[in-house]
């Protein structure tokens, strides 16, 4: 039930009107000045660093309690007490499980994550499945289940900035830029890194870099780094180099960004495989992470690295010198523990477990170029381009990588061959298979989205609100005298054809009526279209696509696939017009003055 606003500035639902009330005056600033906008913008930056803060506290303490560990994070571990590597992922299992059930209880909790949001929804993200989502992360990585933290962050981020820019009544395109900020601020804060912060909200959740996006996500950034650093000061993922990379060194480079591409590939594929696997063992929902945390907890028994994001193992690991058999060990290990974790219903991310892989990889390539070929640059060189390959296989960003990289080394020449590895790597990956993770998970779901670019404006337009009621329908047994008779030249284009019983038969033409024809033709040896119609229910594109297939200039609009009752009309004329004005309309709704 909504609440109406009896001053006409807009509704509110009444819990929230009671509890969260901006000024007027203050939410006109906001949505009549874009500096204001970059001041909000700021809020969700440091909001987003404390949340990423607490989260970040709230999971070592779970380590250092639930492993016994004296390091930051599980995976850096040197030994875990064996009991605890193969029990404690299990138990976190059970408490999944158990949080799941409880959610699911009486009504289902939609978690809408910031792509999704932002492609369908116009930024619109609720609090309570967000809420859930972070709880389910932390609780995932917390007792060591293979997978990063970077979802939660980047929830709880976004879910907030949506949740304030709806209190502040801003525009679909400044609240889809919020959104975009409040994960940028999640990022930066987790990386110490503002421009990887503010590139991975223009590639992946806003999907597109303007003029107009610019000042709110970097001020975002930046402030979230600031908060971080202020209340949670940590070991900073740098790693020097100084050298320069020659032309002979690019085949390196293009090869690992190959290699990465297809580990990606399969661990994203193993992911899909090991759900199915989930979902036809008739396991209870509740029961499959607790057997997920078994097998992670086996896996741990034979190398901690596999546990947790592998934070504290890629710190590590750039230091360490490994030997072929090891890194191959780690990488077949890893990808097999944070499919099951995922596959299982852990909640969390790939995009840590990316980086670790990437990075182990990077080094047994190194390994085997140096064996043959000889190796002029360090292998930690090659190390950080498989990382940022492999994570921009996975996510489908490769402008952020190629940030992360200089600011991790400041180092512009590498940061040139990672850029180079990440174009390679996420063409490969979009050649042999079509997805980054997230939209292969939209996909597995049936959704057609293939980034957060703004299309839930095309599904809002649909046929039920763009066709026409009063439609003329002829019977399918009419003789043409009578069609004549009853369907002059001039009083309309088409006629609708209906059965007896006012089922959908076809479309004619009023001019096709008025030709020389035989006396004894009838309705049904005059339609067209008599195999295609549209559904009230299908977008602008849908339809669209339904006028091209039927080359026709019009489709009727039945109520549903089995009865087939006329309802409407549609012209294809119609269509292109109310779809390109509701495209300028977009176009023009984050400008004020318009």
């Amino acid at each position: 039930m909504v609440a109406i606003d009896p001053s006409g500035r807009g509704s509110t639902p009444p819990r929230a009107r009671k509890l969260f009330r901006i000024p007027h005056r203050l939410r006109a600033f906001v949505r009549a000045d874009e500096t204001w906008l970059v001041v909000v913008a700021g809020f969700v930056g440091v909001t987003a660093g404390c949340f990423v803060a607490l989260m970040v506290a709230t999971v070592q303490w779970l380590h250092h309690v639930l492993f016994a560990i004296e390091g930051h994070e599980v995976s850096g571990a040197a030994f875990i007490d064996p009991w605890r590597a193969a029990l404690v992922p299990a138990v976190g299992g059970i408490i999944l499980g158990l949080i799941g059930w409880l959610a699911t209880r009486n009504s289902r909790i939609p978690i809408i994550d910031p792509v999704e949001a932002n492609a369908l929804h116009g930024g619109r993200i609720p609090m309570k499945g967000s809420l859930l989502l972070v709880l389910q992360t932390m609780v995932s990585n917390g007792f060591g289940a293979s997978i990063g933290m970077e979802a939660g962050y980047t929830q709880i981020g976004s879910a907030f900035a949506s949740c304030l820019g709806q209190l502040f009544h801003v525009r679909r395109s400044d609240l889809r830029t919020l959104v975009g900020c409040g994960a940028a601020g999640a990022i930066a804060a987790a990386f110490d890194a503002p421009l990887t912060g503010a590139f991975y909200a223009f590639e992946l959740i806003i999907s597109t870099y303007s003029i107009a996006t610019l000042a709110p996500v970097i001020v975002a950034s930046i402030a979230a780094v600031g908060t971080m650093r202020l209340l949670f000061p940590q070991e900073s993922f740098q790693v020097g180099f100084a050298g320069t990379l020659t032309g002979s060194d690019y085949a390196l480079v293009f090869m690992m960004a190959l290699v990465s591409a297809v580990v990606a590939i399969v661990m994203m594929r193993t992911v899909t495989l090991v759900e199915v696997v989930f979902s036809k063992s008739r396991l209870p929902v509740w029961m499959r992470p607790t057997i997920g945390g078994l097998c992670v907890g086996g896996l741990a028994l034979i190398t901690p690295t596999v546990l947790s994001s592998g934070h504290s193992a890629l710190h590590v690991g750039f230091g360490a010198y490994y030997t072929a058999p090891v890194l191959v060990m780690f990488i077949g290990l890893k990808v097999l523990a944070s499919a099951i974790s995922i596959g299982s219903g852990f909640r969390g991310g790939l995009f840590f477990a990316s980086l670790f892989l990437g990075a182990m990889l990077g080094k047994l390539v190194a390994l085997g170029w140096m064996l043959v070929f000889g190796l002029k640059i360090p292998g930690l060189v090659v190390a950080i381009v498989g990382m940022c390959a492999m994570a921009t296989a996975v996510l489908g960003a490769p402008l952020t990588m190629a940030f992360l990289a200089l600011e991790t080394t400041g180092s512009l020449p590498l940061t040139i061959a990672v850029l180079a590895a990440a174009v390679v790597s996420s063409i490969t990956v979009r050649r042999l298979f079509g997805y980054s993770f997230a939209t292969w998970r939209f996909h597995l779901r049936g959704e057609s989205i293939r980034s957060a670019a703004d299309i839930g404006w095309i599904r809002d337009l649909s046929v039920g609100k763009m066709m026409r009621k009063d439609v003329r329908t002829a019977p399918e047994d009419a003789e043409l005298s009578r069609l004549r008779r009853d369907f002059p030249l001039g009083a309309a284009q088409r006629v609708t054809v209906a059965d007896n019983e006012g089922r959908y038969v076809g479309i004619i033409l009023v001019p096709e009526i008025h030709q020389d024809l035989s006396e004894g033709a009838t309705a049904t040896d005059l339609v067209r279209f008599a195999d295609i119609a549209l559904l009230p229910g299908m977008n602008v594109r849908e339809a669209m696509k339904a006028f091209s297939t039927a080359e026709a200039d019009a489709l009727a609009v039945v109520n549903n696939s089995a009865e087939r009752k006329i309802i409407g009309l549609l012209t294809e004329q119609h269509a292109l017009r109310r779809y390109n004005e509701q495209l300028d309309r977009r176009q023009n709704e984050g400008n004020p003055y318009t």
